[in-house]
């Protein structure tokens, strides 16, 4: 913390009282050398990632970092230093994921009087058998907030970002703390016309391909054998959308996937399966709709019906949310800029 901060305490880095311009850089002294090496990380590597990021300098010597650049990135990078910090001071591990999110969330509050430490709390950890699951932008502290809060949660946005896998860690941390019974996943089968009869295998077999992303993100958080054993027992139930009519379902977890590409009858069948003790999560991007021409999307049209209810949320990410490869981010920006530039021109 910087020595005018009125909350400066034992083991908190202090920033010297420099002004941290391109010719002078801003001194950070830490009391755990600990704690320093692990936030710096192996070879170095968290130093490097905000490097890059922020395109600043930053010098190790002895207890000290000096953080060298324009002032404005200085400053980024001086709170993105103080948040790792005190995430590890708090027993929370920082590694490139977290070093992303506090670049992420510095980044977007700037501006305000939240830090990346606000929204990076242990409140926020979505806790899984294998790994902490932790928010890495501000719309995702949201949308884990929303899951936390609500019964019924929509997350729309492009792909990329953490929707789908918040939505399963979400889930796996209610099956695990016994909070339900049973986490169902589902997603319309829209390649396949919600027929699956003409392809080999049972039925999760015919489903596997659609439910893929579910998979990795289980096997991620539980391991193979566990992911294998619940599903086995039902305890982790993978069915196509047309599987769930007639159903009520109490005690469980349900994530719709890919809900751009259901029908408002689909959509609303789904939405009436909610039972005592449940939760419900529907993710979708409304820009990838694969209907066909004429029909109306059910993610859609359940927005406009249910946005503004009590205990449902509607969390909407962009292209800025993406958390994949930075390319990633590239690649739906320069979609979305051709998709405008075609439109203008249509328009004229």
């Amino acid at each position: 913390m910087s020595k005018t901060d009125t909350k400066n305490a034992k083991n908190k880095p202090l920033a010297d009282e420099g002004t941290g311009a391109t010719n002078k850089p801003l001194k950070m002294i830490f009391e755990s050398n600990n704690l320093l090496q692990e936030l710096c990380g192996r070879h170095d590597s968290n130093l490097q990632q905000i490097e890059e990021s922020l395109a600043v300098q930053l010098v190790s010597r002895g207890n000290q970092l000096s953080i060298f650049g324009q002032k404005d990135q200085v400053e980024k990078a001086q709170i993105v230093l103080e948040d790792l910090y005190e995430l590890l001071e708090s027993g929370m591990p920082v590694s490139a994921p977290q070093v992303d999110a506090a670049l992420r969330v510095t980044d977007g509050l700037i501006n305000s009087r939240l830090r990346p430490s606000d929204l990076m709390n242990s409140d926020a950890v979505l806790n899984t058998p294998n790994k902490k699951v932790t928010p890495r932008s501000v719309q995702q502290h949201l949308y884990v907030t929303a899951l936390n809060s609500n019964s019924l949660t929509i997350g729309l946005g492009p792909a990329g970002t953490g929707k789908t896998y918040l939505a399963t860690a979400y889930a796996v941390n209610l099956l695990i703390n016994k909070k339900i019974k049973k986490i169902i996943l589902t997603r319309p089968v829209v390649e396949a016309g919600e027929s699956l009869g003409f392809l080999p295998g049972t039925l999760e077999e015919k489903v596997d391909p659609y439910l893929r992303p579910f998979f990795d993100a289980l096997d991620e958080m539980l391991g193979v054998e566990k992911v294998a054993e619940y599903r086995e027992k039902n305890i982790i139930e993978i069915a196509p959308l047309a599987y769930m009519r007639g159903r009520t379902l109490s005690d469980c977890c349900m994530i719709l996937d890919e809900a751009q590409n259901t029908s408002t009858v689909q959509i609303k069948m789904f939405l009436t399966r909610l039972g005592e003790g449940s939760r419900m999560v529907i993710t979708g991007d409304l820009s990838q709709i694969d209907l066909k021409h004429g029909i109306r999307s059910g993610l859609k049209d359940a927005v406009e019906v249910l946005e503004g209810l009590n205990d449902i949320e509607v969390v909407r990410f962009s292209d800025a949310d993406v958390v994949r490869h930075n390319l990633v981010s590239r690649i739906v920006q320069a979609y979305d800029e051709r998709d405008r530039q075609m439109n203008m021109g249509l328009s004229e």
